[in-house]
Protein backbone atom coordinates (compact mmCIF):
# COMPACT_ATOMS: atom_id res chain seq x y z
CA UNK A 1 0.00 0.00 0.00
CA UNK A 2 1.37 3.42 -0.97
CA UNK A 3 1.74 5.76 1.95
CA UNK A 4 1.43 9.11 0.17
CA UNK A 5 2.16 10.98 -3.04
CA UNK A 6 5.17 13.30 -2.88
CA UNK A 7 6.38 16.04 -5.24
CA UNK A 8 10.18 16.15 -5.26
CA UNK A 9 12.11 18.94 -7.05
CA UNK A 10 15.88 18.41 -7.34
CA UNK A 11 18.22 19.08 -10.27
CA UNK A 12 21.14 16.94 -9.05
CA UNK A 13 20.68 13.79 -11.14
CA UNK A 14 22.57 11.41 -8.85
CA UNK A 15 21.07 12.70 -5.59
CA UNK A 16 17.53 12.72 -6.98
CA UNK A 17 17.87 9.15 -8.30
CA UNK A 18 19.09 7.84 -4.94
CA UNK A 19 16.54 9.80 -2.91
CA UNK A 20 13.60 8.88 -5.12
CA UNK A 21 14.62 5.22 -5.06
CA UNK A 22 14.81 5.14 -1.25
CA UNK A 23 11.48 6.91 -0.84
CA UNK A 24 9.78 4.52 -3.23
CA UNK A 25 11.22 1.59 -1.30
CA UNK A 26 9.39 3.05 1.72
CA UNK A 27 6.13 2.86 -0.22
CA UNK A 28 5.81 6.50 -1.30
CA UNK A 29 4.78 7.50 -4.79
CA UNK A 30 7.35 10.09 -5.84
CA UNK A 31 6.94 12.51 -8.75
CA UNK A 32 10.36 13.99 -9.49
CA UNK A 33 11.06 17.20 -11.42
CA UNK A 34 14.50 18.56 -12.28
CA UNK A 35 13.41 22.18 -12.75
CA UNK A 36 11.37 24.57 -10.66
CA UNK A 37 8.99 25.47 -13.45
CA UNK A 38 8.19 21.81 -14.14
CA UNK A 39 7.61 21.17 -10.43
CA UNK A 40 5.14 24.02 -10.11
CA UNK A 41 3.27 22.89 -13.24
CA UNK A 42 2.94 19.43 -11.69
CA UNK A 43 1.65 20.92 -8.45
CA UNK A 44 -0.98 23.00 -10.25
CA UNK A 45 -2.38 19.98 -12.06
CA UNK A 46 -1.97 17.09 -9.64
CA UNK A 47 -2.59 16.24 -5.98
CA UNK A 48 0.27 15.75 -3.50
CA UNK A 49 0.40 15.11 0.26
CA UNK A 50 3.84 16.71 0.72
CA UNK A 51 6.31 18.79 -1.31
CA UNK A 52 10.12 18.51 -1.12
CA UNK A 53 11.98 21.42 -2.73
CA UNK A 54 15.64 21.97 -3.37
CA UNK A 55 16.30 25.70 -3.00
CA UNK A 56 18.69 26.06 -5.96
CA UNK A 57 16.72 24.98 -9.03
CA UNK A 58 16.85 26.08 -12.68
CA UNK A 59 14.03 28.22 -14.14
CA UNK A 60 12.34 28.79 -10.76
CA UNK A 61 14.05 28.48 -7.37
CA UNK A 62 12.56 26.64 -4.41
CA UNK A 63 11.63 29.82 -2.56
CA UNK A 64 9.60 31.08 -5.53
CA UNK A 65 7.87 27.72 -5.92
CA UNK A 66 6.91 27.80 -2.23
CA UNK A 67 5.48 31.31 -2.56
CA UNK A 68 3.41 30.22 -5.55
CA UNK A 69 2.24 27.04 -3.85
CA UNK A 70 1.05 28.98 -0.81
CA UNK A 71 -1.12 31.17 -3.06
CA UNK A 72 -2.95 28.00 -4.10
CA UNK A 73 -2.65 25.71 -1.08
CA UNK A 74 -2.02 26.76 2.53
CA UNK A 75 -2.06 23.27 3.97
CA UNK A 76 0.33 20.99 2.06
CA UNK A 77 3.60 20.60 4.03
CA UNK A 78 6.66 22.06 2.28
CA UNK A 79 10.11 20.73 3.15
CA UNK A 80 13.18 22.60 1.84
CA UNK A 81 16.49 20.97 0.95
CA UNK A 82 19.31 23.50 0.99
CA UNK A 83 23.07 23.49 0.63
CA UNK A 84 23.25 27.06 1.83
CA UNK A 85 25.07 27.50 5.12
CA UNK A 86 23.62 30.89 6.08
CA UNK A 87 20.91 30.43 8.65
CA UNK A 88 19.16 33.52 7.28
CA UNK A 89 18.38 31.60 4.09
CA UNK A 90 16.74 28.82 6.07
CA UNK A 91 14.62 31.29 8.04
CA UNK A 92 13.72 33.06 4.79
CA UNK A 93 12.24 29.83 3.47
CA UNK A 94 10.07 29.44 6.55
CA UNK A 95 8.83 33.02 6.28
CA UNK A 96 7.73 32.32 2.72
CA UNK A 97 5.52 29.47 3.88
CA UNK A 98 7.85 26.51 4.25
CA UNK A 99 7.32 24.14 7.16
CA UNK A 100 10.79 22.66 7.70
CA UNK A 101 14.17 22.13 6.04
CA UNK A 102 17.12 19.80 5.77
CA UNK A 103 20.65 20.98 5.06
CA UNK A 104 22.71 19.09 2.50
CA UNK A 105 24.30 16.66 2.87
CA UNK A 106 21.42 14.97 4.69
CA UNK A 107 20.74 11.35 5.54
CA UNK A 108 17.90 9.53 3.80
CA UNK A 109 16.79 8.28 7.22
CA UNK A 110 16.38 11.85 8.49
CA UNK A 111 14.40 12.83 5.40
CA UNK A 112 12.09 9.84 5.77
CA UNK A 113 11.60 10.62 9.46
CA UNK A 114 10.55 14.21 8.73
CA UNK A 115 8.15 13.06 6.01
CA UNK A 116 6.57 10.49 8.30
CA UNK A 117 6.19 13.01 11.12
CA UNK A 118 4.37 15.47 8.85
CA UNK A 119 2.09 12.87 7.34
CA UNK A 120 1.34 11.22 10.67
CA UNK A 121 0.37 14.56 12.20
CA UNK A 122 -1.86 15.30 9.22
CA UNK A 123 -3.86 12.15 9.97
CA UNK A 124 -4.04 12.91 13.68
CA UNK A 125 -5.10 16.47 12.95
CA UNK A 126 -7.92 15.24 10.74
CA UNK A 127 -9.20 12.74 13.32
CA UNK A 128 -13.00 12.79 13.81
CA UNK A 129 -12.63 13.49 17.53
CA UNK A 130 -11.07 16.91 16.84
CA UNK A 131 -13.35 19.82 17.75
CA UNK A 132 -14.85 21.50 14.69
CA UNK A 133 -14.86 25.01 16.15
CA UNK A 134 -12.89 26.50 19.04
CA UNK A 135 -13.44 29.99 20.44
CA UNK A 136 -10.12 31.85 20.67
CA UNK A 137 -10.94 35.28 22.05
CA UNK A 138 -12.67 37.14 19.22
CA UNK A 139 -11.67 34.44 16.75
CA UNK A 140 -13.17 31.12 15.74
CA UNK A 141 -10.54 28.47 15.11
CA UNK A 142 -11.62 25.61 12.83
CA UNK A 143 -8.84 23.00 13.10
CA UNK A 144 -10.35 20.52 10.65
CA UNK A 145 -10.35 23.20 7.96
CA UNK A 146 -7.14 24.94 9.08
CA UNK A 147 -9.07 28.21 9.38
CA UNK A 148 -8.87 31.13 11.77
CA UNK A 149 -11.98 33.29 11.37
CA UNK A 150 -12.65 36.85 12.53
CA UNK A 151 -15.86 38.64 11.49
CA UNK A 152 -16.38 36.20 8.61
CA UNK A 153 -12.85 36.89 7.35
CA UNK A 154 -11.09 33.50 7.20
CA UNK A 155 -7.33 32.99 7.20
CA UNK A 156 -6.10 29.58 6.03
CA UNK A 157 -3.27 28.25 8.20
CA UNK A 158 -0.45 25.95 7.18
CA UNK A 159 -0.19 22.56 8.85
CA UNK A 160 2.62 23.70 11.14
CA UNK A 161 0.79 26.91 12.08
CA UNK A 162 -2.25 24.80 12.95
CA UNK A 163 -0.18 22.36 14.99
CA UNK A 164 1.41 25.17 16.96
CA UNK A 165 -1.86 27.00 17.59
CA UNK A 166 -3.53 23.75 18.70
CA UNK A 167 -0.64 23.01 21.06
CA UNK A 168 -0.75 26.52 22.55
CA UNK A 169 -4.51 26.26 23.04
CA UNK A 170 -4.17 22.97 24.87
CA UNK A 171 -1.69 24.66 27.20
CA UNK A 172 -3.15 28.16 27.32
CA UNK A 173 -2.39 30.41 30.29
CA UNK A 174 0.51 28.14 31.26
CA UNK A 175 4.23 28.59 30.79
CA UNK A 176 5.40 26.18 28.08
CA UNK A 177 9.08 25.35 27.73
CA UNK A 178 10.63 25.92 24.31
CA UNK A 179 12.16 22.46 24.47
CA UNK A 180 8.73 20.87 24.98
CA UNK A 181 7.25 22.65 21.95
CA UNK A 182 10.25 21.80 19.77
CA UNK A 183 10.41 18.15 20.75
CA UNK A 184 6.64 17.73 20.36
CA UNK A 185 6.19 19.51 17.02
CA UNK A 186 9.63 19.53 15.40
CA UNK A 187 10.92 16.28 16.86
CA UNK A 188 14.14 17.84 18.13
CA UNK A 189 15.48 20.78 20.12
CA UNK A 190 18.38 22.62 18.55
CA UNK A 191 19.34 26.18 17.62
CA UNK A 192 17.97 26.16 14.07
CA UNK A 193 14.71 24.51 15.07
CA UNK A 194 14.43 27.18 17.77
CA UNK A 195 14.75 29.88 15.14
CA UNK A 196 12.03 28.13 13.14
CA UNK A 197 9.76 28.16 16.20
CA UNK A 198 10.31 31.91 16.59
CA UNK A 199 9.18 32.46 13.00
CA UNK A 200 5.94 30.56 13.58
CA UNK A 201 5.30 32.31 16.90
CA UNK A 202 5.66 35.65 15.07
CA UNK A 203 3.17 34.50 12.44
CA UNK A 204 0.56 33.57 15.05
CA UNK A 205 1.05 36.86 16.90
CA UNK A 206 0.32 38.68 13.64
CA UNK A 207 -2.73 36.55 12.86
CA UNK A 208 -4.18 37.05 16.34
CA UNK A 209 -3.27 40.72 16.58
CA UNK A 210 -6.84 42.01 16.24
CA UNK A 211 -7.68 40.82 19.76
CA UNK A 212 -5.72 42.76 22.43
CA UNK A 213 -6.65 40.16 25.05
CA UNK A 214 -4.66 37.45 23.24
CA UNK A 215 -0.91 37.43 23.79
CA UNK A 216 1.97 35.05 23.26
CA UNK A 217 4.47 36.22 25.84
CA UNK A 218 8.15 35.35 25.79
CA UNK A 219 9.21 33.95 29.15
CA UNK A 220 12.92 34.72 29.13
CA UNK A 221 15.12 31.64 29.28
CA UNK A 222 12.14 29.30 29.51
CA UNK A 223 9.64 29.53 26.67
CA UNK A 224 6.23 31.05 26.01
CA UNK A 225 2.88 31.70 27.66
CA UNK A 226 -0.24 31.80 25.49
CA UNK A 227 -2.63 34.19 27.22
CA UNK A 228 -6.18 33.78 25.99
CA UNK A 229 -9.56 34.51 27.66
Amino acid sequence: MKKARLLYAEDDETLSFITKDHLELQGYEVVHCSSGAAAFEKFKNEKFELVILDVMLPEMDGFTIAENIRKKDHQVPILFLTAKSLKEDRIHGLKLGGDDYLTKPFSIEELILKIEIFLRRSKVFEAPSEEKEIQVGKYIYMPLEYQLVLNEDARILTQRESELLSFLLKNKNKVIKRSVILETLWGEDDYFMGRSLDVFISRLRKYLGEDPDIKIDNIHGIGFKFICP
